[in-house]
């Protein structure tokens, strides 16, 4: 089955996306997760990965030009026999044709003028985006630096920014609904709208229920005093707003027990008091404690003194490391400090970027090429936001310890995923006061 490439949103303000350069070629074959162009947004270039094995086809940018976010840009077909095909055939129709259908699908009610805010892709093989939560309603009034929604990735949600000042005059999905990348989800006015648009637009995303029995009473009616009915498991992923499932870690809360329950997702603060009433059965003699209890920590660090080296490395040489690159060094070094390990093995990761792999960054010189490792588990990963319109996030740190890296002005904002299991609370704290000195004051660590 053919594969578009469509040109993702990499920030919520953006419009199009500018081709720098395709690293692959038309009729050349590809390999799921493989970069094929490189694509340009106002802070950052970004790499853009095949989303499926075949072959590129029917490329219909070239290097150097801006493309509107959601375009095709290029198909990934199964066989060179359809490459040949496609090259033969004429130009697709399918983004007039798909204008043609929004704008019959928008004769219910015109929408107000202002700034569009389409979903994101915050991973470049994203072809949806979950809207978890809108922070804000219909109507309301937004600055820029606002939160206005929340969006679940395969990894965590995310909050995002709105990116105008201004007034929500349309939200066009609601909250648990699946939308395209690049499809417009809301409006933002810089007058009131007097009529806000408020409307349903992309597929609802069913919460995982268990199955039931008639021996099961539900929740909500009180039951004669017996052994506590065991917590169904449930399959997949648990939608949380990321205030919920960090109060709930801190309170040693399990939100899987409201999905056991078949409460509907997703699941904000006042869920967790409905939680709080089904603790009775985890006090019980039967019940299993967790294994294993994830946990967050955050901080904030002025950028001015990481940013005095940038300019100080500028001036000393001209093949300046990468910011990532330099907090891999620092991340690896803190974790050593913290926990004692001879070998520390750490993952990068970018929005829209192919994950990394090194060991032992803070044992190399500062502007060495490091040399990537294969196999086995990360010790910790490092997550850099820097470049996206995403300030914060909450990771599940299911197999490593994850520092996400976020940018708020002129602070750089440090949040620290990790579970018991992993480190112990006083090597947590160690760590993350470690990184954030050498973040602070990174001069001063590497002289």
């Amino acid at each position: 089955m053919p594969h578009d490439v469509i040109m993702p949103a990499l920030g919520m303000a953006q419009d199009t996306g500018k081709i720098v350069r395709w690293l692959k070629k038309s009729g050349d074959p590809v390999a799921a997760g493989e970069a094929i162009m490189e694509v340009e947004t106002d802070k950052a270039v970004m790499e853009v990965e095949a989303a499926a094995d075949g072959f590129l086809s029917a490329v219909s940018a070239g290097d150097g030009e801006d493309v509107p976010v959601g375009s095709v840009v290029a198909v990934i077909v199964e066989s060179e026999a359809d490459v040949r095909e496609a090259m033969s055939g004429e130009a697709p129709e399918a983004p007039e044709a798909n204008a043609e259908e929004h704008a019959g699908a928008d004769d219910e009610e015109p929408l107000p003028e202002g700034a569009e805010i389409i979903m994101p892709a915050l991973g470049m093989a994203q072809d949806t985006g979950l809207i978890v939560n809108w922070c804000k309603d219909a109507g309301d009034k937004v600055s820029a630096s606002d939160i206005l929604l929340e969006v679940e990735t395969d990894k965590s949600v995310m909050e995002v920014e709105a990116g105008h000042d201004g007034y929500v005059a349309a939200i066009l999905a609601e909250a648990n609904e699946a939308v395209p990348v690049g499809s417009v989800i809301a409006v933002i006015s810089a007058e009131k709208a007097e009529r806000p648009v408020r409307r349903s637009g992309g597929t609802k995303v069913a919460a995982s229920k268990p199955e039931t029995t008639s021996e099961e009473a539900p929740v909500s009616k009180p039951a004669k005093k017996s052994a506590p009915k065991p917590v169904t498991p449930v399959e997949g992923r648990v939608l949380a707003s990321p205030k919920a499932r960090r109060l709930a870690q801190e309170q040693g809360l399990d939100l899987a027990r409201l999905a056991g329950e078949g409460v509907a997702q997703p699941y904000h603060v006042s869920d967790l008091e409905t939680l709080r009433r089904l603790g009775a059965q985890a006090d019980a003699p039967s019940a299993v404690a967790p294994a294993s209890v994830p946990l967050h920590i955050e901080a904030r660090v002025a950028a001015s003194g990481f940013m005095a080296l940038l300019d100080w490395l500028r001036k000393e040489t001209t093949d300046v490391p990468s910011s990532s690159r330099i907090w891999l060094g620092f991340a690896s070094a803190a974790l050593r400090s913290a926990d004692a390990r001879d070998t520390i093995v750490a993952d990068i990761e970018t929005p829209g970027g192919a994950t990394m792999r090194f060991a032992d960054a803070d044992r190399m010189r500062l502007g060495a090429t490091l040399e990537e490792a294969e196999g086995g588990d990360a010790d910790i990963i490092l997550r850099d936001l820097t470049g996206s319109a995403v300030i914060r996030a909450t990771a599940r740190a299911a197999t490593a310890p994850v520092l996400t890296i976020g940018r708020d002005r002129e602070d750089f904002i440090i949040g620290f995923d990790y579970h018991d299991g992993q480190l112990s609370e006083a090597a947590a704290l160690a760590f993350v006061t470690g990184f954030a000195g050498r973040l602070e004051e990174p001069l001063r660590h590497l002289l």
